[in-house]
């Protein structure tokens, strides 16, 4: 069976949500989070994707990296 980590992040996300509306209806606030908190963690993740694409994404500054991409390119269009 092959099951993504995605979905298993949104099922355990679905889960944490599910547990928290039957709390707070009990009278619990176990996940107690202000909606500053909140865009301070969306910030900082969207900040961290953004360094790790850049870091990944192949970047060529120099005239024989712009080539050898050009080049690489062909090779692959070519098959």
């Amino acid at each position: 069976m092959n099951i993504s980590k995605g979905t298993i992040v949104r099922t355990i996300l679905l889960i944490l949500v599910i547990v928290n509306i039957i709390l707070k209806q009990c009278g619990y606030d176990i996940i107690n989070v202000s909606e500053s908190e909140i865009l301070t963690v969306v910030e900082t993740l969207i900040e961290i994707a953004v360094i790790i694409v850049a870091w990944w994404k192949n970047n060529s500054f120099s005239e024989k990296a712009i080539k050898a991409d050009e080049f690489l390119k062909n090779l692959k269009e070519s098959e």
